[in-house]
């Protein structure tokens, strides 16, 4: 199977080459398609491009246009089962994501889980005027080191109003069927702009594991099979609300609830192969997760005589979450006996407040220059109870004996200030620095069962250059050090969910930022007559005190790890990209959109000595997204191909040591429009119902030891989710 993956990865990426190239050729010798405005580095598309698609929102206008199939992603590249990002978590609301940014008449929504892309899809697309795609660099963006900005600009009206709506049948593989919905409220009434939205957007997953293990003498050890079903409430109630108070100040209010619950349950049947007859064990899990968050935002912003500008900035959020993991046992009398109860309640605060002034201070250049000040507060508490023949059973932990676990009970704060200034320069017509420094000081103080303080500073310098080689060519380059946000869960104990033969993590009070040195080089150039787009992308970093797994055993017995600092690394790649219409074949409203990742990392593992990537580090991966609109039939269709490149996946942990792989996975869809600009859409998600594996290697005490204690293979599917929507505005 490895030389299987490792040919299909070659096939994939010498496929994406030559597609590139041949897209390239016939693109750039025959140029069909719309004409759009082209100002600087600035290109526009009026709301008259769009007609022939005849589209409803924000949202559909954006997907029609080449290279933002998936806009809004971040910068680096994919680290993490979930294509987690080692560039990203920079802090600090100025930051740019480094892909792409999207504001609402040059705005940014003020807030962190009240996102603007969310916001498109209840625009209708009457009320757009143009979309515009930033390239370059300029101090009156409300947005600072971002790849590219889309400005959606909408029309000025005295009054106006529009509802839409949606509603969804879900139903996935296993014949669950699950109804969501959303209506949303939008217009202007004189200075004010108001969208008001609720939606209901349940989820449902069920997936199946099967697991075969071996001992360390390669003999049987058991089969487990498991079912587990998530079933996810997703509420939300949102508003975004804009006031233009005079003809040189305006104030944005953005304000969101959400109630996300997923009760899990998991039944789980175990066959030991090491008795004759195997013997079976039923397990069942009824796991209660309770969890909902608000945050509210908002900015104010006034426009000075001379140009000036005066900004502030705030955001407050609050999640409470509480999750109870309890396990049953299966008795020859056929009664469930709990033996396992493991609860963890936490609840985070942030506190966000920014206020710049922005100024000119010599042609064509201006400068920016403010603080920003965030606390960040997160209280938890984790309570583990155990079938145990000694102590005394106690309510609080679901009737069984109380169990001592360190580091169980923290409150962890983070106060942080970071003045900064930044420094636009337009050079020439052709060409934009912008120049950053951020200086950020921080305190993080732990009380409860760990009281600790301690005090951090960095300098955090950035500089961005641009140069349009022609006004179809940018090229770009960026070098800048970033601080990775810290996840707090990780300074104390918390639930294990990714090993059922262990109960919970360790936290680590001495954890400290992560942060890295980015060189980033781009090329972005956009084909004649709006033909489509090419990109390339070329990183590297060098990461100090990169974050993986330690020891932090209290003896030989009690093997335990956690979270921690173990030193430095380094990571590059290259990202390229296309997005082409195919008119060259006579499909000008079929667009085509491959991705190609490859890149590499290293780093010094704490356990072995050896060197190795970073732990869950994504070698490559290679989508394909296509979009076939049929303006005649009022009709289109697509699907989208991902594949990641296989082979490097792994997690060294102080006694084990995980390895994972998967199949590509395809999404489908087709999507009609009818006379009365009702829309039904028909998607499938997962159609090749892909299949996840890990081998976990386990080893007798730690992996130092060298003395292999199990190894265990395990392939979870979640199956195939089929969805109907219908969608309308009026």
């Amino acid at each position: 199977m490895p030389v299987l993956k490792c040919f299909s990865a070659a096939l994939t990426r010498s496929t994406f080459l030559t597609l590139i190239s041949t897209l390239t050729i016939l693109a750039t010798g025959q140029a069909i398609g719309q004409d759009t405005s082209d100002d600087g580095s600035t290109v526009i598309y009026p709301a008259n491009y769009f007609d022939q698609w005849a589209p409803l929102t924000a949202q559909d206008m954006l997907n029609r246009i080449p290279g933002q199939t998936n806009s809004g992603g971040g910068g680096g590249g994919p680290r993490g089962p979930g294509g987690g990002n080692p560039s990203a978590g920079g802090r600090g609301l100025g930051s740019g994501s480094g892909g792409t940014d999207i504001l609402i008449d040059g705005k940014r929504t003020a807030g962190k889980n009240n996102q603007t892309e969310g916001l498109l899809s209840r625009i209708p697309a009457d009320q757009v005027q143009e979309i515009q795609i930033i390239r370059g660099t300029s101090g009156e963006l409300d947005v600072r080191g971002s790849g590219q900005v889309i400005n959606v600009v909408l029309f000025e009206a005295l009054s106006s109003n529009s509802v839409s709506w949606d509603a969804t049948a879900a139903m996935a593989q296993d014949g669950n069927f699950t109804p969501s919905g959303s209506v949303a409220l939008s217009g202007q009434r004189g200075d004010l702009n108001y969208l008001l939205s609720l939606r209901s957007n349940p989820r449902y997953t069920h997936s199946r594991t099967f697991e075969h293990s071996i001992l360390g003498d390669f003999s049987p050890n058991d089969t487990v099979l498991e079912h587990r079903i998530n079933d996810q409430d997703n509420n939300e109630l949102s508003m975004n609300l804009g006031f233009e108070l005079s003809d040189n100040s305006s104030m944005r209010l953005n304000a969101l609830y959400a109630v996300r619950d997923t009760p899990t349950t998991v039944d789980r049947y175990t066959t030991s192969l090491r008795t004759t007859p195997a013997s079976l064990t039923v397990e069942k899990e009824d796991n209660p997760y309770d969890r909902d968050n608000w945050e509210l935002g908002g900015d104010y912003e006034l426009s000075l005589k001379n140009g000036n500008r005066f900004k502030v900035l705030g955001i407050a959020n609050r999640t409470n979450q509480d999750s109870t993991r309890q396990r049953f046992k299966l008795q020859d009398d056929n009664v469930f006996q709990k033996n396992l109860y493991l609860n963890t309640n936490s609840v985070t605060e942030e506190r966000i407040l920014r206020s710049s002034y922005t100024m000119d201070v010599l042609s064509e250049q201006n400068v920016e220059f403010g603080i920003e000040r965030a606390q960040t507060i997160l209280d938890s508490r984790l309570s583990l109870g155990l079938l145990s023949s000694t102590g005394t059973p106690s309510e609080a932990v679901g009737g069984l004996v109380p169990q001592h676990v360190s580091n169980a009970n923290s409150r962890v704060e983070e106060i942080r200030y970071e003045p900064f200034i930044i420094h636009n320069w337009t050079i020439s017509p052709k060409m934009s620095l912008e120049s950053t420094l951020l200086w950020e000081f921080s305190e993080i103080s732990q009380t409860g069962d760990v009281r600790k303080t301690r005090q951090f500073d960095f300098i955090k310098p950035k500089i961005d250059l641009r140069y349009d080689l022609t006004p179809y060519l940018q090229l770009r380059g960026t070098i800048e050090r970033i601080v990775n946000q810290l996840s707090f869960s990780d300074f104390v104990a918390s639930n294990d969910d990714q090993d059922n033969d262990r109960n919970t993590v360790a936290g680590n009070a001495n954890l400290r930022q992560e942060t890295q040195w980015r060189y980033t080089f781009n090329t972005e150039y956009r084909l004649p007559n709006d033909v489509g787009v090419l990109n390339t992308r070329i990183f590297y970093a060098d990461h100090q005190d990169v974050i993986d797994r330690i020891d932090v055993s209290p003896s030989d017995t009690n093997i335990q790890s956690a979270n921690g600092n173990i030193g430095d690394g380094w990571e590059y790649g290259a990202d390229m990209s296309a997005s082409i219409r195919m008119g060259m074949i006579g499909l000008p409203n079929l667009l085509v959109s491959p991705t190609l990742l490859v890149q590499d990392s290293e780093v010094t593992d704490p356990f072995l000595g050896i060197e190795r990537r970073f732990q869950y580090y994504i070698r490559g991966q290679f989508t394909l997204t296509i979009r076939h609109d049929i303006p005649q039939w009022r009709f289109n269709w697509g699907f989208q191909n991902f594949d990641r490149i296989d082979g490097g996946l792994f997690r060294y942990d102080v006694d084990d040591i995980e390895f994972e792989i998967g199949d590509p996975r395809y999404n489908l869809f087709a999507e009609y429009v009818d006379r009365r600009n009702l829309t039904y859409r028909i998607d499938i998600q997962n159609a090749s119902n892909n299949v996840r594996c890990r081998r976990r290697t386990r080893y007798a005490g730690k992996i130092s030891s060298g003395i292999l204690s199990e190894i265990e293979n395990q392939c979870t599917h979640t199956g195939l989710d089929f969805s109907l929507k219908v969608s309308g505005t009026f």
